[in-house]
C-alpha cells in the first residue's frame, strides 16, 4: 500500500531511540498516523513541528498498519508561530479540535480550513475570528452545524443578532429582544455580509467563543467524557491580554 498526499503535522511522539510517530491531517486521507524513521532526529525537527504542512509518501504492507512516512516541508510555519503565545495555544487547541475527526476519514474542507487558519494567525483578532469559525465549522463537519442564516422564529434573513441556546438556530433583532437576556449574542463577524477587518471588539471575539463553546461541549465534548481544551482558555487569554496591550500604546 502506498499514497501521496498533502498534510499538516498535527503531533509527534517519540518512538524508540530515533524515530516518531508523526500525526498530520492530509487533504485526502484525513487524520492519519505514520512512523518517521530518524523523526526524532535533530535534523527533522524542525520539520515536524505542529502547524507546519509537509508533502507524506505513506507506506504500509497492508491499509490497516501503521506504517511509515517518508515526509519533506512544504510550508514551514512553526517558526513564527512559536514567536507569539497566542498561536502556540491556538496551534496546540487546533490540533485538539482536528483530532475530534475519526481517524482515516477525509475531510477536505476542514484541512483547506485548518491551513488557511495557520496562514492568517500572526494578528492576535485575526487569529481569534478565524479560530470560532474554524470551531463552527467542525460543528458542521461533526453534524451539529448551527443555522446562522434565517430567524429560527421568522425566517428573515436580516439583522441577525442572536442565536437561540436551544437551537442554535439565528434569531433577530425584533424577534429575540424580548429573550435577549436568555439568547446568545451572534458577533458581526459571523454574520452575512459582515466579515469586516480589525473592527471586532473584544465582547464581539468574547461572544464568538462563548457560542461555539457551549456547543461543543453540549454536543461533542460533553459526550465524549471531554471538556473544552486548556489551550483554548490559554488562547483566549493570551489574545485578550496582546489586544489591550496593542490598544494601550
Amino acid at each position: 500500500m502506498e499514497w501521496t498526499d498533502d498534510g499538516i503535522v498535527l503531533g509527534v511522539r517519540r518512538h524508540g531511540e530515533s524515530s516518531a510517530i508523526v500525526e498530520l491531517l492530509t487533504r485526502g486521507h484525513g487524520r492519519h498516523l505514520g512512523l518517521v524513521r530518524g523523526g526524532s532526529a535533530s535534523r527533522m525537527r524542525p520539520l515536524l513541528q505542529p502547524g507546519n504542512s509537509v508533502r507524506a509518501v505513506w507506506r504500509a504492507r497492508l491499509d490497516e498498519h501503521l506504517g511509515t512516512y517518508a515526509v519533506e516541508g512544504t510550508r514551514l510555519r512553526a517558526a513564527s508561530l512559536l514567536a507569539s503565545a497566542h498561536a502556540v495555544y491556538g496551534v496546540t487547541h487546533l490540533a485538539s479540535l482536528a483530532r475530534l475527526l475519526p481517524e482515516r476519514d477525509p475531510h477536505q474542507d476542514i484541512y483547506e480550513r485548518l491551513a488557511h487558519t495557520l496562514d492568517d494567525f500572526d494578528e492576535a483578532g485575526e487569529a481569534a475570528v478565524h479560530l470560532v469559525q474554524f470551531e463552527l465549522a467542525m460543528l458542521a463537519e461533526l453534524g451539529f452545524g448551527l443555522d446562522l442564516e434565517n430567524c429560527a422564529a421568522t425566517g428573515a434573513t436580516s439583522d441577525l443578532v442572536y442565536v437561540s441556546p436551544k437551537s442554535g438556530g439565528a434569531v433577530s433583532r425584533s424577534a429575540g429582544e424580548p429573550w435577549r437576556d436568555r439568547l446568545l449574542r451572534l458577533p458581526g463577524f459571523l454574520r452575512e455580509g459582515e466579515a469586516g477587518g480589525n473592527g471586532w471588539s473584544d465582547q464581539d471575539l468574547q461572544d464568538g467563543f462563548r457560542l461555539t463553546g457551549l456547543f461543543l461541549l453540549r454536543h461533542v465534548l460533553e459526550p465524549r467524557g471531554q471538556g473544552l481544551s486548556d489551550a483554548r482558555e490559554g488562547f483566549i487569554n493570551a489574545v485578550t491580554r496582546q489586544r489591550a496591550k496593542v490598544g494601550s500604546i
